[in-house]
């Protein structure tokens, strides 16, 4: 993507290779220092992925864990910081292992720098992993 791009058109294109289960590319929109945190996230799990490599570690086998068929509800606001949206979505779709529904609500907080995402903190809703036969805390770990 183009240094040009803007924050909110860099998330779409994001949300979109997530889709489509492309790793590989959502980690090469990220900045060499890009920073993902989960200030939510339960103990054991990690609160803070420090650098590109960090988080491509962290993501290489989502898809074997989450398969994503949508991200209904999508909203981007932007601050008045330009670099720096907000979005609220919901993502669809069904946990690998149980077979089971997936539908999570995320708040995200993305920062953009010359075109790559330098910061992500990722306000997801552990609570709602934990609920009996949802499988997700388990396949994910």
């Amino acid at each position: 993507m183009p240094a040009s791009t803007s924050p909110a058109d860099l998330y779409r294109h994001s949300l979109r290779l997530l889709l489509d289960k492309n790793i590989p590319a959502w980690v090469d929109l990220w900045a060499e220092d890009g920073t993902m945190e989960f200030p939510f996230a339960p103990q054991g799990w990690p609160q803070r992925l420090e650098g590109k490599q960090a988080v491509a570690a962290y993501m290489r086998h989502y898809p074997d864990h989450i398969d994503l068929h949508d991200f209904p509800d999508v909203r981007i606001h932007q601050t008045t910081a330009p670099e720096t949206i907000v979005v609220e979505m919901r993502g669809a779709g069904r946990v690998v292992a149980t077979g089971g529904p997936f539908d999570m609500t995320y708040i995200a907080v993305v920062t953009v720098r010359d075109g790559r995402i330098s910061s992500y903190r990722d306000y997801w809703n552990p609570l709602a992993a934990l609920e009996p036969g949802a499988g997700f805390m388990e396949s994910t770990r």
